[in-house]
């Protein structure tokens, strides 16, 4: 399979699901659906919302749905919900990170965990 090209400095990441390569992005409008879905008043509230480290199955599924649709895909999150990953519910779990990670970025501790200065 190809190699999508994705670009991180927009938030972007690739994944595969169901078979195929996507490019996923949490972008406004995605943030503000799942803002919507969950309840949040503003980012800062989801963003402490998903810093709990708790996702559920149903969390993850919206998340992925808006990330692809945030990509380009034009999808339903029940049709998200279908797509498998090739390594299971791991793959999802980090499918679920990057997107998350490219959109609110890396907390201070990860950040200097890789070496970078306080």
């Amino acid at each position: 399979m190809s190699k999508l090209a994705h670009n991180p400095r927009r938030g972007e990441i690739d994944a595969e699901l169901g078979g195929k390569r996507y490019v996923m992005c949490l972008t406004l409008g995605a943030l503000a659906e799942l803002e919507a879905a969950f309840g949040a008043s503003d980012l800062v509230a989801l963003a402490e919302r998903f810093g709990q480290g708790r996702i559920s199955a149903r969390d993850a599924i919206r998340i992925i749905a808006a990330g692809l649709r945030g990509g380009g895909t034009e999808i339903s999150d029940d049709e998200a919900a279908k797509l498998a990953s090739p390594r299971g519910a791991a793959g999802y779990v980090k499918i679920v990170s990057a997107l998350l990670t490219a959109a609110f970025g890396a907390a201070p501790e990860e950040e200097r965990a890789v070496g970078e200065n306080p």
